[in-house]
């Protein structure tokens, strides 16, 4: 089993993540905002992970800090339940649509943080939820959880099913990267020996 718990506290936040790599898609979330509890729950199911994340933090100034910190904690998880990452596959992609909306995500377990996030979102809101804060999310996760991931966002003219192809299609991904290759069992999915 791979199972992380990260707390982190800020002044601006209290964030609390569990986390089971090889889960049931299992989700119990609850940041304070319905939208980012939503995306989560999209990577849990997607990814096929087991997630339970607590989080309070200012929202009253602005949903930015939570939500950045969110990232954090979850890619600080993620890099835990990762751990060394022999036997994996190391790579995965994932094509996602819905609706009209079409998501391309790529991941690598690289041990080096790399973002490229190409999305153009319709709309710059999805109700309350400011879609530039999708990419705040994504930046933190990578940042801390050592990975390099491309997003590309294809198609898409409703800004809500854009972010949900972006968090599904990540699920996807991460999962398919994630998963052990039985032909390489035991191995380094790097010939530098190490990720």
């Amino acid at each position: 089993m791979r199972h992380a718990r990260v707390t982190r506290k800020t002044l601006e936040t209290e964030i609390v993540v569990s986390l089971e790599l090889y889960g049931t898609g299992h989700a119990g979330i609850a940041t304070g905002i319905p939208f980012l509890d939503h995306m989560l729950d999209q990577i849990a199911r997607h990814g096929m992970l087991d997630i339970e994340i607590s989080a309070t933090g200012d929202l009253h100034i602005d949903l930015h800090h939570t939500v950045e910190d969110v990232g954090i904690t979850f890619g600080q998880a993620l890099a835990q339940a990762l751990g060394d990452k022999r036997g994996m596959r190391r790579y995965g992609h994932a094509y996602v649509p819905l609706d009209e909306a079409l998501t391309r995500v790529v991941v690598d377990l690289s041990g080096r943080p790399g973002l490229e996030f190409h999305v153009d979102f319709a709309r710059s809101r999805v109700g309350a939820f400011d879609a530039d804060l999708v990419h705040e999310f994504f930046q933190g996760c990578v940042n801390h959880a050592q990975l390099t991931v491309h997003v590309d966002n294809l198609r898409g003219r409703n800004a809500h099913h854009q972010a949900e192809t972006i968090f599904k299609a990540f699920g996807r991904a991460l999962r398919a990267a994630a998963e052990i290759d039985p032909r390489a069992a035991g191995m380094m999915p790097s010939t530098k020996g190490s990720l």
